[in-house]
């Protein structure tokens, strides 16, 4: 029994090592077999696809391309020749000019809204009559609560109260509930019934708009279809904490007038479904996000206007109208290097001018930037100057 039990002890650890030899070779036995498999898979079904592809498609020789030709006659010695260079084709772009000069978008066809408060509105009126011409021009000021009636209310659009906005929740502890008021204001002026409308542009009692610069930006696309046109924040932060793809508002946006009819319809149910958010720009984007529009970025609405550049004239061409820009200034004090770093393009509008240094210590910011139209056709210049009192645009 003693060597039985002793040759046990010594064959069962053998045993259990072959064992174990044989199971990692068994293992590795099947892994290429299952490698096999997966690489004649993949074979048959690219194979498969390809001849799918090549079993459905058609011959494409047949297909004629529109084409255009023209002919020119070069004069060679005593001879001519007249040489066939056929034309490249004409690609509509979504963002072409209009043509038809009849039909052109001009100042007739928009209207401003313009966001105040009774609080700072004799204040801020004074720059809305820096760039706003009543014969020439419509719009009106939505204002929270009424205001004592001027003599300069002919310079000025026509006044009036927002609608009642209790109804809406607002619960942003670091807001106002102002906010659901102003981004409303696209949709009461709609409900005002205008005629001959394609465009409503939204800016601030403090928001320049240069007009000339607004239609041609304008002018690039059909107002007709779904457009959000407006620019970013200067800041960075901004930019970050709000969003990249949201027009600010200050700085002015343009939405055409069937996108308009579209918000109004929906705009209410949009805003309670939002109330933590900040400002009225944000909820206007949730609402576009909603129905589907996309920001059309024009850098040019202007956040904060340069009134620190003593003796500069910014001069506006038309060789610079191919790529205009809508500038969010948010940025502080003295703005001469942002200005002199200004991209090559035409301003549309200004904002903020009251958290910029003035041209002169303690007067009014007001008087530190003036518009009037060049004599010479497609121009604007800005001066940067003091302008005296009641001297305005005379555009």
């Amino acid at each position: 029994m003693g060597e039985k039990e002793s040759e046990k002890v010594v064959w069962e650890p053998m045993r259990t090592s072959a064992a174990t030899l044989i199971a990692p070779t068994a293992h590795h036995r099947t892994t290429p077999k299952l490698l096999v498999i997966l690489v004649l898979f993949v074979s048959v079904t690219y194979v498969v696809y390809t001849l799918k592809l090549v079993a459905t498609s058609h011959a494409c020789g047949h297909v004629s391309f529109p084409t255009a030709t023209f002919s020119k006659t070069v004069p060679a010695g005593n001879a001519s020749a007249t040489v066939t260079v056929p034309a490249i084709p004409s690609v509509l772009r979504r963002e072409s000019r209009e043509t038809n000069s009849d039909d052109r978008t001009d100042l007739r066809h928009v209207v401003f809204g313009i966001a105040a408060s009774a609080k700072l509105w004799e204040q801020r009126k004074n720059y809305i009559k820096l760039w706003y011409r009543p014969r020439e021009m419509r719009g009106v000021v939505w204002l929270d609560e009424k205001v004592k009636s001027r003599e300069d209310r002919d310079a000025l659009p026509p006044i009036r109260i927002s609608g009642d906005t209790e109804r809406f929740r607002y619960t942003n502890k670091q807001g106002h509930r102002s906010a659901i008021r102003i981004s409303r204001i696209v949709a009461e002026t709609l409900k005002l019934g205008m005629k001959d409308v394609r465009w409503f542009v939204m800016g601030d009692d403090d928001t320049v708009f240069m007009t000339e610069n607004l239609i041609s930006v304008l002018r690039k696309y059909d107002h007709n279809q779904f457009y959000y046109i407006g620019s970013l924040s200067e800041s960075h932060l901004q930019n970050i904490f709000f969003s990249y793809n949201m027009a600010y508002g200050g700085g002015g946006f343009a939405i055409s007038y069937p996108l308009a009819k579209a918000l109004y319809k929906m705009q209410d149910r949009c805003i309670q479904r939002y109330p933590g958010l900040y400002g009225s720009d944000d909820r206007m984007q949730a609402c576009m996000a909603e129905l589907g529009v996309p920001l059309t970025k024009e850098i040019g609405f202007h956040q904060e206007l340069v009134c620190s550049l003593a003796s500069v004239y910014v001069l506006i061409t038309s060789m610079l109208i191919g790529a205009d820009l809508l500038e969010q200034y948010d940025v502080y004090g003295n703005l001469f290097g942002l200005l002199a770093s200004h991209p090559v393009t035409p301003l549309v509008s200004l904002h903020h001018l009251d958290v910029v240094e003035p041209i002169f210590p303690n007067a009014p910011r007001r008087n530190c930037c003036r518009v009037r139209r060049s004599k010479e056709k497609e121009k604007m210049v800005i001066d940067v100057g003091m302008c005296r009192d009641g001297e305005v645009s005379e555009t």
